[in-house]
């Protein structure tokens, strides 16, 4: 198991879940160093106190708060610690919402929530299974690195998640970046929902950071002394440029057909034909059972009139 980033408790009404925070996530990144490119020596980051030159080491830095110009406020750690807030050892569920209700947009980190003891197993599960039953997913606040936060619990496969949120006033409104009003023809829109179905997925879980292979390939040569992999080429629009938009978008439906290795015809479409729509026809068999079953109806009440008019001819 990763080194736990954070030890407290899930505080579920009067239920506490001791549990330990680990990261979901890992980061396979590459990173460089900066190098003198002169002698290849190494460049540094130094802390420098401005007002004595002194290097300072990590147990010299403390914290502080500017409130005026030439004036700062020291802030040490156990005075952070000792903040009265109900969420400096705990995650507290505040309210259980529906999931499509979380714009996606507010979600930044994401960490397992992990049981400290066994102890913690049965609240655990508890909680757990009361989540994959109801459909929906806790809000909960929680306090780290200095400054309590918004939290989404949710469950992935048998473990609980832990997304840090960020608070409604840290999202920016989209609506100044939003373009101005144009106008689309209907076959364009035809065309570009029929992109979507070409391109449509089951899962994500097959993509690959080609970058980083790349990345990796490069190095490799560059530490063998071996030549460097080839540039890919392509062609670079210009910026700028007019696009013809539907002649893009039929390029784009019969590129993805063939990358599924299904047929690439194309039925070109042109601005203002939309592709027609075949949803008559489930009506007209509508239509066509309503009026059997009408006239079986009929017939069902004609027979017994022909019936009695039959007796009454014999009998004469």
């Amino acid at each position: 198991m990763p080194r736990p980033l954070w030890t407290g408790a899930i505080s579920f009404g009067l239920v506490t879940i001791p549990i330990k925070v680990v990261s979901a996530t890992e980061n396979h990144s590459i990173s460089f160093h900066q190098y003198h490119r002169e002698d290849m020596g190494r460049i540094r980051t130094r802390k420098v106190c401005e007002i004595d030159g002194k290097v300072l080491s990590q147990d010299e830095i403390g914290k502080g708060y500017e409130v005026a110009k030439d004036r700062t406020v020291p802030v040490t750690d156990e005075e952070l610690d000792r903040m009265p807030l109900p969420t400096a050892k705990a995650i507290e569920i505040v309210a259980f919402v529906e999931a499509d209700s979380i714009d996606p947009v507010r979600i930044s980190d994401s960490y397992y929530l992990a049981v400290d003891g066994q102890v913690a197993a049965k609240p655990y599960t508890l909680l757990r299974q009361a989540l994959e039953r109801s459909d929906k997913v806790a809000v909960a606040k929680f306090a780290w690195h200095n400054r309590e936060r918004l939290g989404l619990l949710r469950v992935r496969e048998d473990a609980i998640v832990l997304h840090a949120m960020r608070w409604p006033d840290e999202i920016r409104s989209p609506e100044s970046l939003a373009p101005r009003e144009t106008e689309l023809d209907e076959g364009e829109i035809e065309r570009a929902v029929q992109l979507t179905d070409s391109m449509a997925l089951d899962g994500i879980s097959g993509f690959r950071d080609h970058y980083r292979e790349a990345l990796e390939e490069l190095l490799a040569a560059k530490s063998e002394g071996k030549a460097l992999p080839a540039a890919a080429g392509g062609e670079e629009e210009e910026p700028g440029k007019v696009m013809d938009l539907m002649a893009a978008l039929n390029a784009s439906v019969k590129a993805a057909k063939e990358t599924r290795g299904e047929d690439a015809t194309v039925h070109e479409m042109t601005p203002g034909k939309p592709r027609a729509r075949k949803k008559a026809a489930p009506a007209a068999k509508k239509r066509t059972a309503a009026g059997k079953t009408a006239a079986k109806k009929t017939t069902a009440k004609k027979q017994p009139a022909r019936r009695t008019a039959a007796k009454k001819r014999t009998a004469s």
